[in-house]
């Protein structure tokens, strides 16, 4: 198989929070974030797969998933879902859920969402929910926006506040760290570590 260097990294996400922690991590390896798909929850990712395998045989791909509860653990969840993985795919799994890894750098959150560093949990893939967990601090919060915006209305039915995706796409984007993070989430220092390997192996090694 021939790889075109310079090619841009395709990926394939469960919605528009992984969005922004995906080009996040790619940019941050130094590689160029292509066309994002998915973005319509978990199952719709496993029904499409195969289709994101297949076209990693040519062009360099990432599928994050959330562990959740699915399985125990990260690698049975890969042997489940690409059992037959391409070279080109960086299949990668965030336990519990994506918010672990922004939680993971714990100075980062706190600044931004205006609370205590000690607040934020140390070992945020021990979490069962990391999504209550960011709900919970934001909650804490002294900015009445981050309150508004991330927190659920009582009785308003919904798991997260209006604009909790947006506060964290703005928080992923613009102050996120992942080296930081990755030192307390060995999910994300594995899909960091593959992404690198990734970018290194189709990037341009004239940086251009």
């Amino acid at each position: 198989m021939t790889v075109i260097r310079g090619l841009p990294i395709s990926a394939a996400v469960e919605g528009i929070v992984d969005e922004a922690v995906v080009r996040r991590l790619i940019t941050h390896v130094g590689g160029v974030p292509g066309t994002v798909y998915g973005r319509n929850g978990k199952s719709y990712l496993q029904r499409k797969i195969q289709g994101y395998n297949s076209a990693a045989r040519r062009t360099p791909w990432i599928v994050l998933v959330d562990l959740d509860h699915e399985v125990d653990c990260a690698p049975l969840l890969c042997k489940k879902w690409v059992p037959a993985k391409a070279s080109l795919l960086c299949f990668r799994v965030a336990v519990r859920e994506v918010e672990a890894w922004l939680l993971a750098d714990a100075r980062g959150i706190a600044e931004f969402l205006g609370i205590a560093a000690s607040r934020v949990p140390r070992d945020p893939e021990a979490l069962e929910d990391p999504k209550l967990a960011m709900i919970q601090l934001a909650q804490a919060s002294p900015r009445r926006a981050v309150v508004q915006d991330m927190v659920p209305r009582p009785q308003g039915g919904r798991e997260v506040g209006p604009a909790y995706a947006s506060q964290l796409i703005e928080f992923a984007s613009e102050k996120w760290r992942p080296d930081v993070a990755s030192q307390h989430a060995d999910s994300l220092r594995r899909a960091i570590r593959c992404l690198r390997s990734l970018s290194e192996q189709c990037g341009d090694p004239q940086g251009l």
